[in-house]
C-alpha cells in the first residue's frame, strides 16, 4: 500500500506503508512526511483534502489537525470522492503498464519513477478542475459524474 500526496506545486513524497494502515499509521505518516513536505513546499496558506475514510476521521487524526493547526478541507458523509489525488494514481499506473517489475524491490522503482514524472501541469489542471467536479456533483444530485 502506497500513501502520497500533491499540491498545486506538483507531486508530493509517496511513501510505502508497511503492514496495514491504522489511524496510528496514519498519523504517523502525516507527521514525518506530510507535514514537512507542506513546511517546505507549501509556505503560504493551505488547506488538507482527504476522504472520509474512518482512519482519517478518528479522534486521534483531528486531534493531530487541530493541535497542529492545519485546516481540512470538510467533505460530507456519504458523497463521492472527488479528491483529484485519485486521478493522479491512475496517472501514475497508465505510467507503468509497459514495466514489467519482477520483484519487490523493482515495483517500488517503478512506483517511484512513474509518480515523479507527473508534471507540475498536470497537478495545476486538477487543482483547476475542483470547482467543475463540485459542480457536476451538484449538477447530478451527488449521483456518479465523469470525474
Amino acid at each position: 500500500m502506497i500513501w502520497g500526496c500533491f499540491s498545486y506545486y506538483g507531486v508530493g513524497p509517496i511513501y510505502r506503508i508497511p503492514g496495514i494502515m491504522d489511524p496510528f499509521e496514519y498519523i504517523r505518516i502525516l507527521e514525518e512526511v506530510m507535514l514537512p513536505y507542506a513546511e517546505e513546499e507549501m509556505p503560504l496558506k493551505w488547506v488538507f483534502q482527504q476522504d472520509n475514510d474512518p482512519k482519517h476521521t478518528t479522534k486521534c487524526a483531528t486531534s493531530w489537525f487541530q493541535t497542529n493547526k492545519i485546516a481540512v478541507m470538510e467533505w460530507p458523509a456519504q458523497s463521492p470522492d472527488l479528491n483529484p489525488i485519485e486521478n493522479l494514481w491512475s496517472i501514475a499506473k497508465r505510467k507503468m503498464r509497459d514495466m514489467r517489475p519482477n520483484n519487490a524491490e523493482e515495483l517500488k522503482a517503478a512506483i517511484e519513477a512513474s509518480w515523479s514524472s507527473i508534471t507540475p501541469q498536470q497537478c495545476h489542471r486538477l487543482i483547476a478542475s475542483m470547482p467543475r467536479r463540485i459542480e457536476a456533483v451538484i449538477a447530478a444530485k451527488g449521483a456518479q459524474t465523469k470525474y
